[in-house]
C-alpha cells in the first residue's frame, strides 16, 4: 500500500481540507434558512463517509453483476425496509441519486416522449422536474400547468380538475419545491382516477413531515411517489421512490439501468441510517417543533410589514415577498447573506420581476430546528432579517446584526468536534 493511502486530507490536498474547514464554519456561524436545506447527524456523514463507496453493486439485492455485494446487499435490504415502515409504502426503490432523478424514473417507466403532464407551474411553486420547458421533464412530454388562485395563492383544484377532463394527461403530478400550505392528495388522486390517468406525488419538501404524520401522506391516493431524503427527512442528498406493487418492476428497470449505473453504496446506507432516526420518537418531536417555529417566523415577519404568500404556512416553508418593502429577492438575498442569514431568492405567484431578481425569498425552519431553536429564537431572527432589509445597502448595519447572529449560533452549537479537528489540520 503507497503511503498516499494513510495521510490525512488535510496532508494530501491542503487545499480542499480548507475549503471543508471554511464550510464547517459557515454552517458554524450563519443563520441556515434555505427550506430545502437541512443538517444531517454524525451518524449520517460516517456512513456517508465509509468504505461502502468502494463498492460497484449494480443491480438489487440479490441480483447484482457484481460479485462481494453481500454487506452492501444487507445495507440496502435495511433502508428499503425501514423506509416501507415509515411511509406504509408497497414497494421502494432507495437507489436514485437525487430527487431528479427519481422522477425521472417514473416518467421513463409509464411514459412515452411527447406524452401529456398535468403538473404544478414553477412560477407558482413547482419544481423544475414538473415541466419546466428548459429541463428533460418539459423537453419530453407535453406539460400542461395548473397554479395556484390570484386571491388565495392556494392551488386551484376547480383548475385542475378542469384542465385534467380537458387534456385527459397520461399522469398527474403534484408536489412543490415553494408551496406552504397542505396539499389534498385524496382529492388530487380522484381527479386523476376520474380522468383515467396515473398519479404522482413528488414530496422532496414535506417528507419529513409525512413520515411524522404531520402531513396528509400521499400513499394511498398515489400511483407514484418520490422524495428527496435530505431536505425534512435529513438525510443524506440523494432520492427515493415509491410505487403501488403493479409498478415495482417497471420501476426499478427504469432507476436501473435506464437512468442509472451502479448505486452510490455510501448513499444509500447512510439512508437507511437516517431512516432508522425518522422511526424515533424524537423525530416526531423535532417536526412539530419545524412546524411551530415556521408559524412563528412567518407572523413575526408579516407584523414586520412583509407580505407572506397566501397569509401563512402549514409546514415547514415560506414564501416572502420583499417587493412590498421595495427590493428584490436578489437584494434581499445578498443583503442577508452580508448578516450571515442564508436565504434564496424565488419567485413569487404572479410575480412581476424576472426570475434571477424576483419579488421573494424563500424561507424555511428545518436547519434552524435541528440546531435546537425554537419560538424565542424565531422571534428574534425574524427582527434581524427586518433590521437588515430595513437598510439593506448599509454595510455596518449588516455588521452589526452578523455579530447578533454568530452570537445566538455560539448558543447553538454545530459540528463543534469537526470545527476543532478542522481548525487543528489546517493550520
Amino acid at each position: 500500500m503507497t503511503s498516499l493511502m494513510n495521510r490525512s486530507l488535510a496532508q494530501v490536498d491542503p487545499d480542499i481540507a480548507a475549503i471543508i474547514a471554511k464550510e464547517e464554519r459557515r454552517l458554524a456561524y450563519n443563520l441556515e434558512m434555505i427550506a430545502s436545506e437541512n443538517f444531517v447527524s454524525e451518524a449520517v456523514l460516517e456512513a456517508m463517509g465509509s468504505v461502502l463507496t468502494n463498492k460497484y453493486a449494480e443491480g438489487y439485492p440479490g441480483k447484482r453483476y457484481y460479485g462481494g455485494c453481500e454487506f452492501v446487499d444487507a445495507a440496502e435490504e435495511l433502508a428499503r425496509a425501514r423506509a416501507r415502515a415509515i411511509f406504509a409504502c408497497e414497494h421502494v426503490n432507495v437507489q436514485p441519486h437525487s430527487g431528479s432523478q427519481a422522477n425521472m424514473a417514473v416518467y421513463l417507466s409509464v411514459l412515452n416522449y411527447g406524452d401529456t403532464i398535468l403538473g404544478m407551474n414553477l412560477a407558482h411553486g413547482g419544481h423544475l422536474t414538473h415541466g419546466h420547458p428548459l429541463n428533460f421533464s418539459g423537453r419530453s412530454y407535453k406539460i400542461v400547468p395548473y397554479g395556484v388562485t390570484q386571491e388565495t395563492e392556494t392551488i386551484d383544484y376547480e383548475e385542475l380538475e378542469r384542465l385534467a377532463h380537458e387534456h385527459k394527461p397520461k399522469l398527474i403530478l403534484c408536489g412543490a419545491s415553494a408551496y406552504s400550505r397542505v396539499i389534498d392528495f385524496e382529492r388530487i388522486g380522484r381527479v386523476a382516477r376520474d380522468v383515467g390517468a396515473l398519479s404522482m406525488a413528488d414530496i422532496a419538501h414535506i417528507a419529513g413531515l409525512v413520515a411524522a404524520g404531520l402531513h396528509p401522506s400521499p400513499i394511498p391516493h398515489m400511483d407514484f411517489v418520490t422524495t428527496t431524503t435530505h431536505k425534512t427527512l435529513r438525510g443524506p442528498r440523494a432520492g427515493m421512490v415509491m410505487c403501488r406493487e403493479q409498478f415495482a418492476k417497471d420501476l426499478d428497470r427504469a432507476v436501473f439501468p435506464t437512468v442509472q449505473g451502479g448505486p452510490l453504496m455510501h448513499a444509500v446506507a447512510a439512508k437507511a441510517v437516517c431512516f432508522k432516526e425518522a422511526l424515533e420518537p424524537e423525530f416526531k418531536t423535532y417536526q412539530e417543533q419545524v412546524i411551530r417555529n415556521a408559524r412563528v417566523l412567518a407572523l413575526e415577519l408579516s407584523n414586520a410589514g412583509f407580505r407572506i404568500i397566501s397569509g401563512g404556512t402549514d409546514n415547514h416553508v415560506m414564501l416572502v415577498d420583499v417587493f412590498v418593502r421595495g427590493l428584490t429577492g436578489t437584494q434581499a438575498e445578498k443583503a442577508l447573506e452580508r448578516a450571515g442569514v442564508t436565504v434564496n431568492k424565488n419567485a413569487i405567484p404572479f410575480d412581476t420581476q424576472p426570475p434571477m431578481k424576483a419579488s421573494g425569498v424563500r424561507i424555511g425552519s428545518p436547519a434552524l430546528t435541528t440546531r435546537g431553536m425554537k419560538e424565542p429564537e424565531m422571534k428574534v431572527i425574524a427582527g434581524l432579517i427586518s433590521e437588515t432589509l430595513a437598510d439593506f445597502e448599509n454595510e455596518s448595519a449588516a455588521k452589526s446584526v452578523r455579530e447578533r447572529v454568530n452570537r445566538l449560533c455560539e448558543s447553538f452549537p454545530m459540528y463543534e468536534g469537526r470545527l476543532v479537528r478542522s481548525s487543528a489540520q489546517t493550520k
